[in-house]
């Protein structure tokens, strides 16, 4: 993983302050917290903003979600141990990140070309995130079924052809 220029100090601040403090009480979702570099993901000029309680724009009128919002979804999917995630909206990538830190493989899909984030994985050290661009609600049928799938997308209901696609017992979030 690249070095983080200085921004430790603030993830870790972010975490107590924003994340433990409001709740947030799953180790591993603390820990991948801590550990994934929110900076990396959001645009150059945003990088000083990154651990502030609050979305930023990513482009193409897309935000990353605020740390609260992220970690609240991550610890609702009660992964367990080796989970197959499907993300819907990898956006930034950030959620896909931190699922890979708690996941065994996290499938993820974009519709929007240019939010592609595979180059950015593989630069970052994370092999076992699979990418696509295509429309979300169709899912990942070749790759399912999943142990999760997190909507993090605009979603005024629940897709049918997801439920088809989570394990029996799974978890289907809608962000």
């Amino acid at each position: 993983m690249q070095a983080d220029n200085g921004y430790t100090a603030a993830r870790l601040q972010m975490v107590k302050t924003q994340i433990e403090a409001r709740g947030i009480r799953d180790e591993n979702v603390l820990h991948a917290m801590e550990n994934v570099p929110r900076h990396l993901f959001v645009p150059k000029a945003l990088q000083p903003y990154a651990y502030t309680d609050s979305p930023l724009a990513i482009g193409y009128g897309q935000t990353i979600s605020q740390p609260y919002i992220v970690a609240f979804m991550t610890e609702a999917l009660r992964l367990p141990p080796k989970a197959k995630v499907l993300e819907i909206g990898t956006g930034s990538g950030y959620q896909a990140a931190l699922l890979s830190q708690l996941s065994s493989t996290v499938y993820t899909i974009e519709i929007i070309k240019n939010l592609n984030k595979k180059a950015l994985f593989k630069k970052l050290g994370y092999t076992n995130i699979h990418t696509k661009i295509d429309n979300g609600y169709k899912g990942w049928a070749a790759a399912a079924p999943f142990d999760a799938i997190i909507l993090t997308a605009a979603s005024p209901h629940i897709i049918a052809s997801l439920l088809h696609q989570v394990n029996i017992g799974g978890t289907l979030l809608c962000h």
